[in-house]
């Protein structure tokens, strides 16, 4: 993995929050002229520091929409039970997240669905699946009073 370097670690940042910046734009926000800024981006996005670009999506614009996170607890701890699950698990477009973690649950997903209706059935889809589900609890997100759309790279590097 290459060593980045501060000016970097801006361009980076600045991409986060203006994606669709243009190259000119960019190099002044970073203090390099365009050439050398177009180089660098070129470079982060080669070696895989850029993943994407995209738009964020005003999900509540669109329609009525809940958000659920659910602690997953599988029936078995070998590798084997931890694929079967993931591969379950990929296959449901409305988790939009999973990450395995620490403490008295495996996962923690993050799933979106139309309504409470709607993500009991994915769940007991899931479940009729053959995950290894061996217990499940979930919670309905009531609003969500801090996003970041971001990671705060320069405090973090």
């Amino acid at each position: 993995m290459e060593k980045l370097d501060q000016i970097d670690f801006k361009i980076l940042s600045y991409l986060q929050e203006h994606g669709r910046v243009t190259n000119v734009t960019l190099a002044d926000a970073v203090g390099l002229s365009t050439s050398p800024c177009l180089s660098r981006v070129k470079k982060l996005e080669t070696l895989g520091y850029i993943k994407s670009y995209g738009a964020r999506i005003a999900l509540e614009m669109l329609g009525e929409y809940v958000t659920v996170f659910t602690e997953i607890k599988l029936t078995g701890h070998r590798v084997a039970n931890f694929e079967r699950f993931l591969q379950r698990a990929r296959n449901i477009r409305e988790i939009v997240e999973c990450h395995h973690v620490t403490g008295g649950y495996d996962y923690l997903v993050k799933i979106v669905a139309r309504n409470v209706s709607h993500y009991h059935g994915i769940m007991e889809s899931l479940l009729l699946s053959d995950a290894g589900i061996g217990k499940f609890s979930s919670y309905i997100v009531l609003g969500t009073p801090i996003i970041r759309e971001g990671y705060p790279i320069e405090e973090l590097f």
